[in-house]
This record gives structure tokens, C-alpha cells and sequence, in this order.
């Protein structure tokens, strides 16, 4: 089941990502902040994507709309196969 809240607040990430961008390494401010290393360069990642530094993958406003078709897509086919199971059932009440 995922998560309903981030595990770090977005000020904490932020700051995490300044001093990565500032000269420091992942691994010197994950050690300094308490987190794992791999969670500061997912963060300077995501930072990059979204200031367009990075074209490796999805910047958060495509990720969020994303998430939201998928969602979408999920109801439109439960919706659809409602219909087609109601008109199956009064094609065979005539």
C-alpha cells in the first residue's frame, strides 16, 4: 500500500538539494541530515527535472498529471464495463 505522506518534508528535501547544489556531496548530506544517500540524489534529481536541467524523465507536474489519468482511466473502464453488464442484462430480458 503507498504512502499517504512524504517520510521528509519538502523544506527538509529543499535544503537537502541547496547543499548538494552548493558544492557538497549526496553522501556527506544524507550522513549530515540522517537520511540515506540514494534519497538525496533522488531529490537533486527530481530538482534538476523540474528546473529543466535534466531531460532524463518526468518533471512533477507531468508525474502528477499522470498519476491523475491513470486514475481517470482506472474509473472509465469500471464505468464501461458497468454499461456493457447492464446492457447485456436487459438484451436478455427482452
Amino acid at each position: 500500500m503507498p504512502r499517504t505522506h512524504s517520510a521528509y518534508p519538502d523544506e527538509f528535501k529543499q535544503e537537502a538539494v541547496q547543499m548538494v547544489r552548493a558544492g557538497r556531496s549526496a553522501g556527506h548530506v544524507a550522513q549530515a541530515l540522517g537520511c540515506s544517500p540514494q534519497s538525496v540524489t533522488n531529490w537533486v534529481r527530481r530538482f534538476e527535472r523540474d528546473q529543466g536541467i535534466r531531460k532524463d524523465g518526468l518533471n512533477t507536474e507531468e508525474r502528477e498529471e499522470l498519476r491523475k489519468l491513470r486514475r481517470e482511466n482506472v474509473r472509465l473502464k469500471q464505468e464501461r464495463d458497468l454499461l456493457k453488464r447492464a446492457a447485456a442484462f436487459f438484451a436478455a430480458d427482452q
